[in-house]
């Protein structure tokens, strides 16, 4: 897409005028917007496997099969087009951005493709089959790959000033969290999830209705985000490093290797999990679509989720990122073994997934963190960020373990026998091969089966077995990614390669943090001016005295700066307090030693620096030799362009 007179009408122009972050654009654009886009799409995380299996009873088809090998290969078709999206935006040049066109194009088209993904014509095997396999790849790899590429760009494309950009982070988190967290995991099991019944006609409806909010939303974050980033690099060129070296350089480093291993691992374990959850409440833990079970084990897996982020940190900081998730899965797997010796027993397993969810924080919280580490020594090693092209391999991993995960789960069930519900028009006599007999919104009534031992066992292990095992192998697999131990040294070596550059380029080096300093001062008085012009118009036009306007703006601006000095000066001063503490704390115990404890100890602190040392001079030789012979690739490459 080029820069011509598409999407040139004012028509499509952006609400948000200001150079600044408006309000209206927080939670309009960024809170409100996303919402329905993201709440049908976690509605199909949980709910679009059970649609297939327990209303279209497509658990048959080929002899169980085309569960099986269908979201598979969609998932591959996902993944491609996730990259080729990605390709696509990078050149898309537009007068409303390179991003936005997208949000706005994938608008009607997540509409009508999640209406299509329930609208599946019933009587011809063939017809169906070939409705779900285009209308599901129709929704995932072309409408929802086209919003979330863009939508997850919105962000950093918005503004280069970083506190504006944490709010608009902050605002978009929430959203997400208001979507998955409580609409889908609470509200939704607890009173949309019992009235469904297996009637198609009333899926449908529901559906529809979640999948309608989708279009107005999009429309709204459309209208009310802003492009800026994007704007002010227009006529801008940037010297790229060609992607296969950056995939090279991803693929070959031994941490990156380990923690996008471990990612891959963790993925398709809880997203099965995630699969298996309504099937292990309606037929293990509780009954069919009762309303409260599985609204009590979600809510049992929010609430550490809540608080955790208040203790994981501290703890991360004085044992180590990378300690403290290890020991993390380890309670991770025992709270998942807990809930699998009583997997009936709701109390148990309340308890086990607490536990269970308690070790699952750092893993939460961390993992970003010691991929940035690896991504800093991927900088070291080649002299080039990878940022985006390992972050693609994140993204793809992502989207092809879930259509991996789900042919996994529904061989699992075909295999075992699973025994979907029948929807009939007169009522049954209940027997005990029935579970229950429940009335569906439209009059018809659906049988729902007692499951067959071996079922049952397949819902356990996906749910709660498969964790208990895992998150051993987790821990194991975290061992020898120490990258955070040398991380600060070789980010000292990369500050030395910079200022060498600028100097080689006869340029003044300031330091990153100055830099950024004076970059953020001067994007602060920018705002400050746009916003006085604004403040002047807005006065104008509404016969306000402008002096006393400004001077209520700057005598707030006074406040606040002077709430933002003395938090910085209590800060100090509790992080000199801190460090106090604990070099108090470490001479007592040195000072009650005897000289024959004290000589030990120093003779095992000093045979460990030296280990560590030993360590890092050999980390440091290997990493310099990849760096000279990444850099004359690079030359070699850049003079046969020229």
């Amino acid at each position: 897409m080029t820069q011509g007179k598409l999407l040139g009408g004012r028509i499509f122009d952006s609400k948000v005028k200001s150079q600044n972050v408006t309000g209206k654009e927080k939670w309009l654009g960024f809170l409100l917007g996303p919402c329905g886009a993201l709440l049908f799409n976690a509605v199909m995380a949980t709910y679009l496997n059970l649609f297939y299996t327990d209303v279209l009873g497509f658990g048959t088809i080929w002899g169980g099969m085309f569960l099986v090998i269908f979201p598979i290969l969609s998932k591959i078709i996902d993944a491609v087009t996730n990259v080729v999206m990605g390709w696509i935006i990078d050149r898309t040049r537009t007068k409303q951005g390179k991003a936005r066109p997208w949000l706005l194009l994938s608008a009607p088209l997540l509409e009508i493709t999640g209406v299509l993904l329930f609208i599946v014509p019933s009587g011809n095997t063939a017809l169906q089959i070939v409705w779900v396999m285009l209308s599901y790849n129709l929704y995932y790899s072309l409408a929802y790959t086209m919003y979330s590429m863009s939508h997850n760009l919105m962000v950093p494309l918005s503004t280069r000033n970083t506190s504006q950009r944490g709010v608009l982070a902050v605002f978009n988190n929430i959203s997400s969290i208001m979507m998955t967290g409580i609409v889908v995991a609470l509200i939704f099991p607890m009173l949309i999830y019992p009235i469904l019944g297996t009637s198609q006609t009333t899926w449908i409806i529901c559906m529809a209705v979640i999948s309608c909010l989708s279009l107005p939303c999009v429309i709204l974050e459309y209208y009310y985000t802003k492009e800026r980033v994007t704007a002010e690099v227009a006529n801008q060129e940037e010297k790229k490093i060609p992607f296969f070296m950056q995939l090279r350089a991803v693929f070959t480093d031994k941490y990156m290797l380990l923690l996008l291993g471990y990612f891959l691992l963790y993925t398709l374990t809880s997203q099965l999990k995630n699969v298996a959850l309504p099937y292990y409440c309606n037929y293990v833990l509780g009954t069919y679509s009762d309303g409260i079970t599985q609204t009590l084990v979600s809510v049992l897996g929010g609430i550490p989720m809540g608080i955790g982020i208040f203790a994981v940190w501290p703890l991360a900081k004085k044992f180590g990122k990378k300690n403290i998730t290890v020991v993390g899965f380890i309670l991770y797997a025992f709270g998942s073994a807990v809930c699998w010796m009583a997997p009936t027993n709701l109390y148990i397993v309340l308890v086990g997934q607490f536990i269970k969810n308690i070790g699952g924080l750092p893993c939460a919280y961390v993992f970003m963190a010691l991929f940035s580490d690896a991504l800093d020594n991927l900088e070291w090693k080649n002299g080039f960020r990878c940022d985006g092209t390992a972050m693609s391999v994140y993204s793809v991993i992502i989207t092809a373990a879930a259509g991996l995960v789900t042919g996994i789960f529904n061989g699992g069930l075909s295999a075992a026998g699973y025994l979907a519900p029948e929807t009939v028009s007169i009522m049954p006599e209940l027997t005990d091969a029935m579970q229950k007999i429940i009335t569906n919104a439209d009059g018809t009534f659906a049988v729902i089966f007692n499951q067959p031992e071996a079922v049952n066992t397949i819902f356990t292990f996906f749910f709660v077995g498969l964790e208990a095992i895992a998150g051993l192998v987790y821990a194991f697999m975290l061992i020898p990614v120490t990258v955070e131990k040398t991380v600060d040294k070789k980010l000292v070596i990369i500050r030395a390669r910079q200022k060498a550059e600028y100097e080689a380029r006869g340029e003044v080096w300031v330091e990153p943090e100055i830099r950024a300093a004076e970059e953020q001062k001067k994007m602060d008085a920018e705002a400050e001016e746009i916003y006085r012009k604004e403040l002047k118009e807005r006065c104008e036009k509404k016969g306000i005295d402008y002096d006393a306007a400004l001077e209520k703006h700057m005598e707030t601006m006074r406040i606040k700066q002077e709430k933002q000095v003395e938090k910085e000066r209590l800060a100090k001063i509790k992080a000199e307090e801190k460090a106090k503490i604990s070099a108090d704390k470490k001479a007592a115990k040195l000072a009650k030693m005897s000289p024959e404890q004290r000589a030990k100890y120093d003779a095992r602190q000093e045979k460990k620096a030296r280990r560590d040392e030993e360590k890092w001079q050999k980390e440091r030789a290997e990493g310099e030799v990849c760096y000279e012979k990444m850099q004359k690739t690079l030359a070699n490459a850049e003079a046969k362009k020229n």
